[in-house]
């Protein structure tokens, strides 16, 4: 067995959750709302503090920070947001915001644009108001996502639209390729419910798709409505799943996560793994106001352990898959989310290698 390359240790990208508050209540959100809560959690949550967000920024530029990503909870809820848009910009740090779009202004469009290639990405879960607005649980959400949308595209950005798929909505798959082409957008990206309180409670309630249908809207996708629209469509299964002209970069794209190159810093202020760290203690790994962010990357051993364990210590389906250097177990934190084992197999892979769905293509020839 050949022993695995020194691993490397360069923070690419800080992903920050700006907010524990959201101004929607999302059915699929892996963000857990108490269940006797009517309203949305905006507020009374926690907020990044300026200060901490400027000391981290100031830290990992010696490390080889490249980007940040803004996300939450609702990024654009944040008091500070005009501000932190200003020292990203200025810092010259590549920018990706994940916005549910309804807080959008024409400012804080032009703001956002004037960053270092920014890259936005709003969630639009249905075309119509009543589709939408079932999963999201706020009236009036549908026609301000779509106001924020062009106030984006006015702006000079293309953003992309993600669109969560579940029973509800999955006969819009190709009407929402089509509205986001028309509205400007640069892609779409489908997602598939994650296992969550929320998400394993919707498939409990029948709201949820098989894998065998999931696996067939993907093939639908990424076979025939690709080619029938002109902007990008990202179907978010994994790699080994997708044709190959998609797996190498060919009509739309194919991305990973880079986990070896990213920490996350959640609203309170910790370190983490990246978001399921407000879930799961022992993927926090320190706090930015006591504990200095080189020491946090380079030296905790879980995020070593990550560093020098990928790919090759990934379990089941995922050591059998010849593009596990690609994919790299394809989301280690919700791996560890469902069984406590950063290295067991991607759920989505388990249960099609288990249907008899895992493409055999893709997969080691037996010794």
């Amino acid at each position: 067995m050949t022993t695995p390359e020194p691993a490397q240790a360069t923070l690419n990208q800080i992903y920050f959750y700006l907010t524990e508050g959201c101004n929607l209540r999302c059915r699929h959100c892996w963000i857990m709302i108490d269940e006797g809560d009517q309203e949305p959690a905006s507020t009374g949550k926690a907020l990044l503090d300026l200060k901490l967000f400027e000391s981290i920024l100031e830290q990992a530029r010696p490390l080889g920070l490249s980007a940040v990503k803004l996300t939450g909870g609702e990024p654009f809820l944040h008091p500070d947001i005009h501000r932190m848009l200003e020292i990203i910009r200025d810092a010259g740090l590549r920018l990706t915001i994940e916005t549910n779009g309804v807080l959008v202004t024409p400012e804080l469009a032009a703001l956002t644009a004037s960053c270092h290639r920014p890259f936005v990405s709003v969630s639009l879960d249905g075309v119509d108001p009543e589709t939408h607005e079932w999963v999201r649980q706020v009236p009036g959400s549908f026609q301000a996502a779509r106001r924020g949308i062009e106030y984006l595209v006015q702006a000079g950005l293309k953003p992309q639209i993600i669109f969560t798929i579940m029973e509800k909505n999955r006969d819009q798959v190709g009407d929402i390729a089509r509205l986001a082409e028309e509205a400007g957008a640069d892609s779409v990206k489908f997602n598939i419910l994650q296992p969550s309180p929320r998400g394993d409670k919707m498939r409990e309630q029948g709201d949820g798709l098989t894998i065998e249908e999931i696996v067939k809207i993907g093939r639908w996708v990424e076979g025939e409505l690709a080619d029938s629209v002109k902007l990008k469509l990202i179907f978010s299964y994994p790699t080994a799943f997708s044709p190959l002209k998609r797996v190498i970069g060919q009509n739309g794209s194919r991305s990973t996560c880079g986990i070896k190159g990213i920490l996350g810093v959640l609203a309170n202020g910790s370190y983490a793994l990246c978001g399921i760290g407000s879930h799961i203690p022992e993927l926090i790994f320190g706090h930015a106001a006591r504990d200095r962010l080189a020491d946090v990357w380079l030296n905790h051993p879980v995020l070593q352990e990550i560093r020098e364990g990928l790919p090759h210590r990934l379990e089941g389906i995922c050591s059998q898959c010849l593009l596990r250097p690609r994919c790299l177990g394809y989301c280690l934190a919700q791996n560890y989310y469902v069984s406590r084992n950063l290295w067991t197999p991607y759920w989505f892979c388990q249960q099609a290698e288990a249907t008899g769905l895992f493409p055999e293509s893709r997969k080691r020839p037996a010794c």
